[in-house]
Protein backbone atom coordinates (compact mmCIF):
# COMPACT_ATOMS: atom_id res chain seq x y z
CA UNK A 1 0.00 0.00 0.00
CA UNK A 2 1.68 3.64 -1.02
CA UNK A 3 2.42 5.67 2.13
CA UNK A 4 -0.44 8.73 2.21
CA UNK A 5 0.88 12.13 0.59
CA UNK A 6 2.10 14.05 3.32
CA UNK A 7 1.92 17.94 3.25
CA UNK A 8 4.13 18.61 6.23
CA UNK A 9 7.62 18.10 6.40
CA UNK A 10 8.18 16.30 9.66
CA UNK A 11 11.32 16.28 10.54
CA UNK A 12 12.33 19.80 9.43
CA UNK A 13 9.22 21.05 11.60
CA UNK A 14 10.37 19.20 14.82
CA UNK A 15 13.88 21.05 13.52
CA UNK A 16 12.74 24.34 13.50
CA UNK A 17 10.64 24.11 16.26
CA UNK A 18 13.40 22.58 18.23
CA UNK A 19 15.49 25.69 16.85
CA UNK A 20 12.54 28.03 17.99
CA UNK A 21 12.30 26.91 21.67
CA UNK A 22 9.35 26.99 23.59
CA UNK A 23 8.01 30.74 22.34
CA UNK A 24 4.91 29.26 19.93
CA UNK A 25 3.34 31.98 17.90
CA UNK A 26 3.47 35.23 18.08
CA UNK A 27 2.44 36.29 21.30
CA UNK A 28 -0.65 38.64 20.45
CA UNK A 29 -1.92 35.87 18.98
CA UNK A 30 -1.33 33.41 21.77
CA UNK A 31 -3.00 36.30 23.99
CA UNK A 32 -6.12 36.87 21.81
CA UNK A 33 -7.07 32.87 21.88
CA UNK A 34 -6.65 32.51 25.11
CA UNK A 35 -8.92 35.04 26.30
CA UNK A 36 -11.65 34.02 23.74
CA UNK A 37 -11.07 30.61 24.56
CA UNK A 38 -11.89 31.04 28.56
CA UNK A 39 -15.18 33.65 27.94
CA UNK A 40 -16.49 30.53 25.50
CA UNK A 41 -15.43 28.04 28.38
CA UNK A 42 -17.40 30.56 30.95
CA UNK A 43 -20.17 30.29 28.45
CA UNK A 44 -20.62 26.77 29.62
CA UNK A 45 -22.34 25.83 32.46
CA UNK A 46 -20.95 22.17 31.91
CA UNK A 47 -17.86 20.77 34.65
CA UNK A 48 -14.96 19.57 32.88
CA UNK A 49 -12.98 17.28 35.27
CA UNK A 50 -10.44 16.40 32.77
CA UNK A 51 -9.15 18.63 30.29
CA UNK A 52 -6.26 18.41 27.54
CA UNK A 53 -4.83 21.30 26.04
CA UNK A 54 -3.75 19.32 21.96
CA UNK A 55 -0.48 20.66 21.08
CA UNK A 56 -0.99 24.26 21.57
CA UNK A 57 1.71 26.69 20.68
CA UNK A 58 2.64 28.40 24.05
CA UNK A 59 1.52 27.75 27.46
CA UNK A 60 -1.50 29.52 27.37
CA UNK A 61 -3.82 26.94 27.14
CA UNK A 62 -2.83 24.84 29.72
CA UNK A 63 -2.30 27.53 32.03
CA UNK A 64 -6.07 28.49 31.72
CA UNK A 65 -6.96 24.80 31.65
CA UNK A 66 -5.47 24.29 35.14
CA UNK A 67 -6.59 27.73 36.22
CA UNK A 68 -10.22 27.73 35.45
CA UNK A 69 -10.68 24.08 37.29
CA UNK A 70 -7.90 23.75 40.01
CA UNK A 71 -9.26 20.62 41.78
CA UNK A 72 -9.82 18.92 38.28
CA UNK A 73 -6.80 17.21 35.88
CA UNK A 74 -5.47 19.20 32.84
CA UNK A 75 -2.58 17.88 30.95
CA UNK A 76 -0.99 18.72 27.76
CA UNK A 77 0.11 16.83 24.58
CA UNK A 78 2.24 17.95 22.09
CA UNK A 79 4.95 16.39 19.33
CA UNK A 80 7.48 18.50 20.03
CA UNK A 81 9.54 17.62 23.18
CA UNK A 82 10.88 21.11 23.56
CA UNK A 83 7.48 22.48 25.45
CA UNK A 84 6.99 21.19 29.02
CA UNK A 85 4.29 18.38 28.40
CA UNK A 86 2.22 15.70 30.02
CA UNK A 87 3.46 13.35 26.79
CA UNK A 88 4.76 13.60 23.82
CA UNK A 89 2.36 12.34 20.83
CA UNK A 90 1.99 12.45 17.28
CA UNK A 91 -0.28 14.96 15.89
CA UNK A 92 -2.62 12.15 14.54
CA UNK A 93 -1.77 9.00 16.69
CA UNK A 94 -3.17 10.33 19.90
CA UNK A 95 -2.39 7.67 22.82
CA UNK A 96 -5.97 8.26 24.43
CA UNK A 97 -8.52 6.16 25.95
CA UNK A 98 -11.85 6.07 24.51
CA UNK A 99 -14.18 8.03 26.28
CA UNK A 100 -12.00 9.55 29.20
CA UNK A 101 -11.49 13.28 28.58
CA UNK A 102 -14.50 15.86 29.64
CA UNK A 103 -12.60 18.78 27.20
CA UNK A 104 -10.09 19.15 24.64
CA UNK A 105 -8.77 22.45 23.73
CA UNK A 106 -6.61 23.10 20.64
CA UNK A 107 -4.67 26.18 20.01
CA UNK A 108 -2.87 27.53 16.55
CA UNK A 109 -2.12 23.88 16.00
CA UNK A 110 -4.16 21.72 13.84
CA UNK A 111 -3.19 23.48 10.78
CA UNK A 112 -0.13 21.76 10.47
CA UNK A 113 -2.07 18.11 10.82
CA UNK A 114 -1.51 16.05 7.65
CA UNK A 115 -4.58 14.18 8.22
CA UNK A 116 -6.99 16.09 10.18
CA UNK A 117 -10.37 14.20 9.53
CA UNK A 118 -8.50 11.29 11.20
CA UNK A 119 -7.54 13.38 14.11
CA UNK A 120 -10.96 15.00 14.87
CA UNK A 121 -12.08 11.37 14.42
CA UNK A 122 -9.87 10.39 17.44
CA UNK A 123 -10.64 13.75 19.55
CA UNK A 124 -14.15 12.82 19.26
CA UNK A 125 -13.59 9.11 20.56
CA UNK A 126 -11.23 10.19 23.21
CA UNK A 127 -14.41 12.52 25.14
CA UNK A 128 -16.93 10.96 27.72
CA UNK A 129 -20.52 12.06 26.41
CA UNK A 130 -21.41 15.23 26.09
CA UNK A 131 -17.75 16.42 26.29
CA UNK A 132 -16.92 19.46 24.15
CA UNK A 133 -13.92 19.76 21.64
CA UNK A 134 -12.78 23.50 21.32
CA UNK A 135 -10.36 24.45 18.64
CA UNK A 136 -8.05 27.74 16.83
CA UNK A 137 -6.17 27.32 13.76
CA UNK A 138 -5.37 29.33 10.88
CA UNK A 139 -7.86 29.59 8.12
CA UNK A 140 -7.75 30.12 4.42
CA UNK A 141 -7.14 33.87 4.04
CA UNK A 142 -3.65 33.80 6.79
CA UNK A 143 -0.91 35.29 5.17
CA UNK A 144 -2.32 36.39 1.95
CA UNK A 145 -0.28 38.88 1.75
CA UNK A 146 3.07 37.02 2.53
CA UNK A 147 1.54 34.34 -0.09
CA UNK A 148 0.89 36.85 -2.79
CA UNK A 149 4.20 39.11 -2.43
CA UNK A 150 6.54 35.42 -2.83
CA UNK A 151 4.71 34.47 -5.78
CA UNK A 152 4.96 37.58 -7.67
CA UNK A 153 8.31 37.60 -6.89
CA UNK A 154 9.56 33.97 -7.91
CA UNK A 155 7.53 34.92 -11.16
CA UNK A 156 9.73 37.49 -11.89
CA UNK A 157 13.19 36.16 -10.79
CA UNK A 158 12.75 32.51 -10.75
CA UNK A 159 10.26 31.89 -13.68
CA UNK A 160 7.82 30.09 -11.62
CA UNK A 161 6.56 29.88 -7.80
CA UNK A 162 7.84 27.23 -5.23
CA UNK A 163 4.68 26.35 -2.34
CA UNK A 164 5.45 28.48 0.36
CA UNK A 165 2.54 29.25 2.82
CA UNK A 166 0.33 26.07 4.11
CA UNK A 167 -2.64 25.91 2.32
CA UNK A 168 -5.08 26.76 5.20
CA UNK A 169 -8.35 25.59 5.65
CA UNK A 170 -11.70 26.95 4.72
CA UNK A 171 -13.98 27.83 7.56
CA UNK A 172 -17.19 25.64 5.31
CA UNK A 173 -14.89 22.62 4.72
CA UNK A 174 -13.95 22.64 8.60
CA UNK A 175 -17.54 22.50 9.60
CA UNK A 176 -18.19 19.76 7.18
CA UNK A 177 -15.15 17.80 8.95
CA UNK A 178 -16.79 18.02 11.93
CA UNK A 179 -19.81 16.75 11.51
CA UNK A 180 -18.29 13.81 9.76
CA UNK A 181 -16.43 12.85 12.82
CA UNK A 182 -18.97 12.55 14.26
CA UNK A 183 -19.70 15.75 16.72
CA UNK A 184 -22.93 16.64 18.21
CA UNK A 185 -24.00 20.48 17.48
CA UNK A 186 -20.97 21.55 15.84
CA UNK A 187 -20.46 25.18 15.15
CA UNK A 188 -17.52 27.30 13.55
CA UNK A 189 -17.10 30.89 13.17
CA UNK A 190 -13.87 33.34 12.02
CA UNK A 191 -12.12 35.95 13.84
CA UNK A 192 -10.31 37.71 11.56
CA UNK A 193 -7.38 39.71 12.99
CA UNK A 194 -5.04 42.01 11.12
CA UNK A 195 -1.47 42.58 12.12
CA UNK A 196 1.02 45.36 11.58
CA UNK A 197 4.75 45.25 11.54
CA UNK A 198 6.93 48.23 10.52
CA UNK A 199 8.27 46.24 7.97
CA UNK A 200 7.93 42.46 6.71
CA UNK A 201 10.81 41.47 8.19
CA UNK A 202 9.22 41.92 11.47
CA UNK A 203 6.64 39.05 10.29
CA UNK A 204 8.80 36.81 8.85
CA UNK A 205 10.85 37.11 12.84
CA UNK A 206 7.57 36.34 14.09
CA UNK A 207 7.23 33.13 12.02
CA UNK A 208 10.77 31.86 12.58
CA UNK A 209 10.57 32.51 16.64
CA UNK A 210 7.31 30.21 16.08
CA UNK A 211 9.54 27.67 13.94
CA UNK A 212 6.54 28.14 10.99
CA UNK A 213 8.80 28.96 8.31
CA UNK A 214 7.97 27.21 5.02
CA UNK A 215 8.33 23.36 6.35
CA UNK A 216 5.84 22.12 3.33
CA UNK A 217 6.65 18.75 2.18
CA UNK A 218 6.55 19.64 -1.64
CA UNK A 219 8.82 22.87 -0.86
CA UNK A 220 12.01 23.72 -3.50
CA UNK A 221 14.49 22.22 -1.35
CA UNK A 222 17.48 24.74 -2.81
CA UNK A 223 18.27 27.95 -0.57
CA UNK A 224 16.15 30.95 -0.88
CA UNK A 225 17.89 33.25 -3.17
CA UNK A 226 18.43 36.82 -1.93
CA UNK A 227 17.34 38.44 -4.76
CA UNK A 228 14.04 36.55 -4.62
CA UNK A 229 13.94 37.43 -0.98
CA UNK A 230 14.40 40.80 -1.39
CA UNK A 231 11.81 40.94 -4.47
CA UNK A 232 9.37 39.56 -2.04
CA UNK A 233 10.01 42.11 0.03
CA UNK A 234 9.42 44.92 -1.76
CA UNK A 235 6.64 43.87 -3.17
CA UNK A 236 4.70 43.45 0.16
CA UNK A 237 5.90 46.51 1.29
CA UNK A 238 4.25 48.18 -2.29
CA UNK A 239 1.04 46.36 -2.17
CA UNK A 240 0.38 45.55 1.59
CA UNK A 241 1.68 48.98 3.44
CA UNK A 242 -0.81 51.70 4.90
CA UNK A 243 -0.11 55.18 4.79
CA UNK A 244 2.29 54.98 7.34
CA UNK A 245 4.30 52.52 6.35
CA UNK A 246 3.20 49.97 8.25
CA UNK A 247 2.58 46.65 6.32
CA UNK A 248 -0.28 44.38 7.14
CA UNK A 249 -0.55 40.86 7.67
CA UNK A 250 -3.40 38.35 8.09
CA UNK A 251 -4.31 35.88 10.03
CA UNK A 252 -8.00 34.30 9.82
CA UNK A 253 -8.26 32.29 13.14
CA UNK A 254 -11.07 29.41 12.69
CA UNK A 255 -12.69 28.24 15.48
CA UNK A 256 -14.05 24.65 15.94
CA UNK A 257 -16.19 23.76 18.58
CA UNK A 258 -18.40 20.63 18.99
CA UNK A 259 -20.11 17.85 21.56
CA UNK A 260 -19.38 14.09 22.25
CA UNK A 261 -23.04 13.23 21.90
CA UNK A 262 -24.91 12.25 24.28
CA UNK A 263 -28.63 11.28 24.67
CA UNK A 264 -29.52 14.41 27.00
CA UNK A 265 -28.25 17.21 24.49
CA UNK A 266 -30.67 19.73 22.45
CA UNK A 267 -31.77 18.21 19.46
CA UNK A 268 -32.73 20.42 16.52
CA UNK A 269 -35.98 20.90 15.30
CA UNK A 270 -37.55 18.91 12.65
CA UNK A 271 -38.20 20.88 9.23
CA UNK A 272 -41.85 21.80 9.57
CA UNK A 273 -42.10 21.29 12.99
CA UNK A 274 -42.43 24.64 14.30
CA UNK A 275 -45.29 25.91 16.03
CA UNK A 276 -45.32 29.47 15.15
CA UNK A 277 -45.39 31.22 11.90
CA UNK A 278 -41.88 33.65 11.44
CA UNK A 279 -44.55 36.51 10.52
CA UNK A 280 -46.14 36.52 13.68
CA UNK A 281 -43.04 36.32 16.01
CA UNK A 282 -41.55 39.37 14.17
CA UNK A 283 -44.93 41.62 14.22
CA UNK A 284 -45.56 41.88 10.65
CA UNK A 285 -48.34 41.26 8.58
CA UNK A 286 -47.42 38.38 5.29
CA UNK A 287 -48.41 38.88 2.24
CA UNK A 288 -49.23 35.50 -0.13
CA UNK A 289 -47.52 35.57 -3.41
CA UNK A 290 -49.98 36.01 -5.75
Amino acid sequence: MPEPRRLIDRPALRLRRLRAGAGGGPDFLRARIAEDAEDRLAATLRPFPVALDLASSGDEIIRLLRRRNPNGTAFRATPEPAYAASFVCDHEALPLRSESLDLIVSSLALQLADDLPGLLAQARRALRPDGLFLAALLGRDSLSELRQSFAAAEAETEGGASPRVLPFADVRALGGLLQRAGFALPVTDVDRVVARYDNPLGLIADLRAWGATNVLAERRRTPLRRATLARALEIYADRFADGDGRVRATFEIVWLSGWAPDPGQQKPLRPGSARARLADVLGVKENPAS
